[in-house]
């Protein structure tokens, strides 16, 4: 019973190879890739292999509970993108916990508020810290105003000249889409990032002290060509760009997911099969898959409905939903087939009718997944070897 990713290496890492000198050539500086959640599929440790492999420097995670899986098999920095707040009390006492380990100068937390940058400037010291401004994706961030208001505060600037606080640049996490109102998508990227990136070259280029503030603008969801058209525009700071799931999963040829057939069953008509009982349809086969819950099988995040056309689908959707029919990730015979009932935790179980090839037990089968919700039992990386 496996539900399973096999990864072609050479095509992979072919990819990995490229997307990695494609931000080298547009900005100068290595990329940082991301490392998150459940790995992209991959799992932590097998990423953070790769990323070694790339030659990176620095690593992203996406919160302190995810910094142990990947401090063993990584070196260098690693970036919580998450940003520090101690009112989660639960994430405070990690990242005190952290504080402990003997890697602990490996890590660079995100701040993202004037009572966050506060709270550290009582701590044990020696923190490592990136400010992230608030952008237009108005999650997390600083103001301008704020930001400014921070480098005048005399505390902070006593922390970062006495090595309490150690600022290693700013922080900024970009839309993937915008309106058409503001021009093309490279243009108000890039824009917004080179807006952000003067007010920070202005700061870091005055600052008197010791503990400067980095010149280093840290950002994410740019194409190569904004990367080369801000890089251009800010040639006294280093851009680093965070990448996750462009690296990753940018090459969807060199992945494969595949369950294992478990069971077949010629269903007589009327017959009730699986926990709901349901009866199929005429002349219908019900095969039993490998791939459940618990592997994410048939979960799946909000899509966004921007169109006339995209919601028409989701009503459409819903309505089968509501119906009791879904179809599921698994092709067999060339076709998408539907589920006899919502998947359970560690198999599926779909209908095949009487004029398609049924598959025997032992068959792998294709599944079309969304690889940030999948937990695979096996990850090979297939070689020529």
């Amino acid at each position: 019973m496996a539900f399973t990713l096999t990864i072609n290496a050479e095509k992979w890492r072919t990819h990995l190879q490229a997307v990695s000198q494609a931000i080298m050539t547009a900005t100068g500086h290595r990329l940082v890739p991301v490392i998150k959640g459940n790995g992209y599929g991959f799992g932590q440790e097998l990423l953070g292999s790769e990323a070694m492999n790339l030659g990176s420097d620095t690593i992203a995670v996406g919160t302190v509970f995810e910094i142990e899986s990947i401090a063993s098999v990584t070196e260098g920095d690693i970036v919580v993108l998450e940003p520090f707040d101690s009112r989660d009390t639960v994430a405070a006492a990690k990242w005190w916990e952290m504080g402990e380990k003997f890697y602990s100068g490996r890590i660079i937390r995100t701040v993202a508020s004037p009572e966050a940058l506060q709270e550290l400037l009582d701590g044990p010291g020696g923190v490592r810290i990136i400010l992230e401004a608030r952008t237009s994706m108005l999650r997390f961030g600083f103001t301008e105003g704020e930001l400014l208001g921070a480098f005048a505060n005399e505390r902070v600037r006593l922390a970062m000249a006495t090595g309490r606080i150690f600022i290693e640049g700013l922080s900024l996490h970009l839309p993937i889409d915008r309106p058409n109102s503001e021009g093309t998508r490279d243009q108000a990227h890039a824009h917004e990032v080179m807006r952000w990136a003067g007010l920070w070259q202005a700061e870091t280029a005055v600052w008197e002290g010791h503990s400067p503030p980095a010149p280093v603008v840290w950002v994410s969801h740019c194409t190569d060509a904004e990367l080369a058209l801000i890089a251009s525009s800010a040639t006294e700071l280093i851009i680093r760009t965070r990448v996750g799931t462009r690296l990753w999963l940018g090459e969807r040829s060199a992945l494969r997911v595949t369950g294992t057939v478990l069971a077949v069953h010629p269903i007589p008509e009327h017959t009730r099969v699986g926990y709901r009982q349901r009866t199929g349809p005429k002349d219908a086969t019900a095969v039993v898959i490998s791939g459940g819950t618990a592997h994410g099988i048939g979960l799946t995040a909000p899509s966004p409905t921007t169109s006339l056309r995209q919601r028409a689908v989701s009503l459409g959707t819903g309505a089968l939903d509501a119906a009791g029919r879904a179809l599921s990730p698994f092709t067999i015979d060339g076709k998408q087939r539907w589920f006899v009932e919502p998947p359970h935790q560690h198999v599926s179980m779909v209908w095949v009718n009487g004029k398609s090839v049924v598959p025997r037990v032992g068959d792998q089968l294709s599944a079309d997944v969304r690889f940030t919700t999948s937990r695979f039992d096996s990850v090979f990386l297939e070689t020529l070897d």
